[in-house]
């Protein structure tokens, strides 16, 4: 008789976690956003610029990098706003941290996006936002974070 073998767990692997820092970049009562390009993941759904921390990376570092490549800004990365994580129904799952930038030194240019706009915060919810970010639009609309 063959010597049982240990109980190995055969589960798939669950879903690739991201981290992700987000900035909210505020000027005058208004908020920046995007919109994905048609070309995209989840494309036409508007978020807040930022993407991918990388190894070595402290969040803000990871913002501040962002900021300069999508749009080409220095930015200076305020206080924490929220982390939320989130669970995608297609698989994948983000770790979302989002923080104030109240400051930053030069012109926006586009360098991502299919668009941007400055919106006011209670008008985030007329936007098609990504799942991770919709409780998010909820809370700056009804004026809870900023």
């Amino acid at each position: 008789m063959e010597d049982a073998q240990p109980n190995s767990n055969t589960r798939p692997a669950g879903p690739a976690l991201r981290f992700v820092a987000a900035g909210l970049i505020v000027r005058g009562g208004q908020v920046l956003i995007g919109q994905r390009r048609p070309d995209q993941p989840m494309a036409m759904q508007w978020e807040f610029p930022g993407g991918k921390i990388e190894a070595g990376e402290t969040a803000e570092q990871a913002l501040a990098r962002e900021l300069d490549e999508e749009l080409g800004i220095k930015a200076t990365i305020g206080p924490p706003v929220t982390r939320i994580r989130h669970n995608y129904r297609h698989g994948g799952a983000v770790d979302l941290q989002f923080f104030a930038v109240n400051e930053f030194s030069g012109e926006i240019v586009n360098h991502i996006y299919h668009q941007f706009r400055w919106v006011k915060l209670e008008d985030l919810p007329g936007y098609d936002f990504l799942a991770a970010d919709r409780g998010l639009i909820r809370d700056l609309a009804a004026g809870k974070l900023l």
